[in-house]
């Protein structure tokens, strides 16, 4: 029986499900999920991220891991915490450019967050000769504590769901996933059940806002971690850097959109990271933050342009790749502003490179 046969029958005896719910199983379900059983990554995949587009990405990355490390102190004992690595490509590139600090490699405890069985192997394929070798946990607390920690996150709030409210002339509903009158998956609005606080900006009858309590404590867990350990987390994804409403649920399969009720398990989903969320439970739990920034910014204060410069006198037959890379990275209207960064950090006095 399939995912989606399963998830009508589901809904037929039990109701309507949230949204959030409905990604999860999308995602996650053991048998059918999409991550759990047949993530495709990449340009003959279904989407492609930043360290595919090019190299530059994950150097820039390295290079500043290692300046958070001399900042801390050159700490002799250092956790490296990727979350979601995805193939390893960005790992595999941050470590080849940490090869210039010797030191930090040899302090490096690297650690690999990844639920995704078949992710896990291709990581482990990929940093087969990495100069450092990973080892997997299931999550944020299975790190060591008593080290200091420098992680990162890239893509990863936009697989943590948010479930959806809708305000209509009447009040506040949810949307949820139910059967339309053919027994086929559809949207549609049920009456609010358990906690949900109203947002406090103004939405117009219709809107859909979007709430993501796995967003929220994603952020506190990090918040947690970095307050207890010292270290410093960056994370880089799309999504929004204020409050605001909008449904922003996708699916995408072979680097097409779809509807997200389309296919369940054989696209990927995703909604919008919520920035202001995740850093006010981080601070909450007793991290600080920098505020978020758009890609391109965080790119050009790490050096993008004079990297490229260096890789085009290298190889001057590539330099009109390389340049549409950087313009890829980092324009408006590609991924450099859509895409935010931002620092969850301890000390308060550490001063995160890129956020300056």
């Amino acid at each position: 029986m399939s995912l989606a046969d399963r998830l009508k029958r589901e809904i037929a005896l039990t109701g309507p499900m949230s949204v959030a719910d409905y990604v999860t199983r999308c995602l996650h379900d053991p048998m059918d999920g999409y991550y759990a059983t047949r993530p495709r990554i990449g340009g003959g995949g279904d989407f492609i991220t930043a360290p595919l587009v090019s190299q530059m990405f994950g150097e820039l990355i390295g290079l500043w891991a290692v300046e958070v490390w001399t900042r801390l102190g050159a700490p002799d004992r250092l956790t490296l915490v990727e979350v979601g690595p995805g193939d390893g490509t960005l790992m595999a590139d941050m470590l080849r450019a940490a090869r210039l600090a010797p030191d930090f490699l040899q302090a490096l405890d690297l650690v690999l967050i990844e639920p995704s069985p078949p992710l896990r192997a291709a990581q482990e394929r990929t940093l087969a000769e990495a100069a450092v070798t990973p080892r997997w946990v299931s999550g944020l607390d299975d790190l060591p504590a008593g080290t200091p920690v420098i992680l990162v996150a890239n893509e990863v709030l936009d697989c943590l769901p948010a479930r959806q409210f809708v305000r209509t002339e009447d009040g506040w509903m949810e949307r949820r996933v139910g059967l339309d009158d053919d027994g086929g998956l559809t949207l549609g609005l049920a009456p609010i059940t358990g906690p949900f606080a109203k947002p406090d900006y103004a939405i117009e009858p219709g809107q859909v806002v979007e709430i993501s309590d796995a967003q929220a404590a994603f952020g506190a867990a990090l918040g947690r971690l970095l307050a207890r350990t010292t270290g410093a987390a960056l994370l880089i994804d799309y999504g929004r850097d204020r409050p605001g409403p909008g449904d922003t649920l996708q699916a995408v399969r072979g680097h097409k959109k779809e509807g997200p009720l389309d296919h369940p398990g054989e696209a990927d989903l995703t909604q919008w990271a919520d920035f202001p969320t995740v850093l006010e439970a981080a601070v909450r739990a007793g991290a600080d933050t920098t505020g978020s920034q758009g890609q391109g910014d965080f790119l050009r204060t790490l050096g993008i342009g004079a990297r490229a410069q260096r890789l085009m006198a290298a190889r001057p037959e590539g330099a009109a790749v390389i340049d549409r890379q950087v313009d890829r990275l980092t324009a408006d209207d590609q991924m450099g502003r859509l895409f935010k960064s931002a620092a969850i950090f301890a000390p308060r006095s550490l001063a995160v490179p890129g956020f300056e």
